[in-house]
């Protein structure tokens, strides 16, 4: 599982601009206004091979000097709280202020290795300014341009050294090793109620009231053949409405879950049908290259049930889930039981397909085949010629290797053309797979 990192830091000091920088995205909104940042922005990090993931944080209300130091307080401990290491920001053109005094006071007390990050030097004239952050005795501070990508590359170097080496102190390291099926969605899709089903008792409390479930909890289910580990998550709402400290705590747990898990379970509320939330989890579930399966609940609240509107209920999702299209949705009812036992089903046929393995002799022959069919574009007079393909062994997800002349020249719509091709001849239904191209 992933490590994360936190951003810390007073209003406008760079911590979104950072970020962006960082995820090499523009998923944070940026703008000069202070607390512009009210959610929590989540990216993954890869650097020198070593990945991790790191959290926005933001929320800080700017009403008076009270609550401006409570809205602090709250956000650095609950940093500390959860992250494995904290990246607390400055602005290296406004010098230290009492905020920043306020922030390394708490930070100095906790135990996490903590990097302090002088950003705004934009120009060699802001460096001098860079040492008088040496009073906040958090050790050396790290001059970086957030904008223009000055020190960024010497600071991941810094964070990667000081990251702690995973240890076996989370929840989801003590389980054993089997297949685990973390459930999300948004608040009230009916993740407990579903778990509640599949186990036969009311262990999980279940609520109308949207963020009953506050922490993610591991039910280990060993029944009709089956043995794994289901692990009911908070639900993930729009960022812009987790306002509790609580709540955020679970959502991040729920973020780790994901992230822990072999084969996420999205639900979605047949009710309301496909929304923008559901196509953020289901991102965040792709981002961490995990296997899918979408379980429509609350069917039978449902009074269409025809053929033609389970149809075009699967074009929907497919659709607001493209180019990622080839996993499967069952229509269940948590309450009812209905197809419930066809969820658990579905979802070891993705954790098996995950693992499934193809011979190479078997792989050439019929992709040579699809390659002669439809060769890949030639590129300045030169042809890109694949000579032969593997699959590697011992990868998480199913990996795929071409060795060709000329890797650099083959774009990704040829890699998807692969892929494509790939999932028709064998079943790696709701499993990730990667396409690399090497040189030969």
């Amino acid at each position: 599982m992933s490590q994360l990192i936190a951003i810390v830091g007073r209003p406008n000091v760079g911590k979104s601009t950072l970020f962006n920088r960082l995820t090499q995205s523009r998923t944070a909104i940026v703008d000069e206004t202070a607390g512009t940042t009210r959610d929590r922005q989540y990216g993954k990090v890869d650097w020198n091979g070593r990945e991790f993931s790191i959290v926005d944080t933001g929320g800080w209300v700017v009403n008076s000097d009270d609550i401006f130091e409570g809205e602090i307080n709250k956000q650095v401990h609950l940093a500390i709280e959860q992250a494995d290491e904290i990246l607390f920001v400055v602005d290296a053109m406004n010098g230290v202020t009492d905020l920043d005094d306020h922030v390394a006071e708490i930070l100095r007390k906790s135990k996490k290795p903590v990097i302090l990050v002088a950003n705004k030097v934009d120009s060699n004239d802001w460096l001098y300014n860079v040492p008088e952050f040496y009073a906040l005795g958090l050790g050396d501070p790290y001059p970086v341009s957030a904008v223009n990508g000055f020190g960024t590359g010497d600071l991941l170097d810094e964070v990667v050294k000081k990251l702690p080496e995973p240890t076996l102190d989370d929840e989801a390291d003590h389980l054993d090793d089997i297949p685990k099926f973390a459930i999300v969605g948004r608040p009230n899709a009916g993740k407990s109620s579903i778990v509640n089903a599949f186990i036969g008792e009311e262990r999980h409390i279940v609520t109308d009231i949207a963020g009953t479930t506050r922490d993610s909890i591991y039910t280990r289910y060993n029944k009709f053949g089956f043995d794994f580990y289901l692990v009911d998550t908070a639900g993930i709402r729009k960022k812009a409405k987790v306002n509790e400290d609580i709540e955020y705590y679970s959502v991040i747990r729920s973020i780790r879950a994901i992230e822990a898990s072999d084969v996420c379970i999205l639900m979605i509320d047949a009710t309301r049908g496909i929304e923008s939330q559901d196509v953020n989890i289901f991102s965040l579930i792709q981002r961490n290259r995990k296997g899918l399966v979408v379980c429509v609940n609350k069917w039978d609240l449902v009074t269409d049930k025809s053929e033609a509107a389970i149809k075009h209920f699967e074009a929907a999702i497919r659709d607001r889930f493209a180019p990622f299209t080839d996993f499967p949705i069952i229509f269940s009812s948590a309450l009812t039981k209905q197809r419930i036992y066809k969820v658990l089903e579905t979802a070891v046929e993705v954790f098996n397909n995950r693992r499934r393995t193809v011979p190479t002799s078997q792989l050439n022959t019929v992709m040579q085949e699809v390659i002669a069919a439809y060769p890949p574009p030639a590129n300045k007079g030169k042809y890109v010629k694949i000579k032969y393909v593997t699959m590697l062994k011992g990868a998480t997800i199913p990996t795929f290797i071409f060795f060709c002349n000329l890797p650099q020249w083959v774009k990704e719509p040829y890699r998807r053309y692969l892929e494509n091709k790939i999932r028709e001849n064998w079943d790696f239904k709701g499993t990730p797979v990667n396409v690399y191209m090497r040189e030969k």
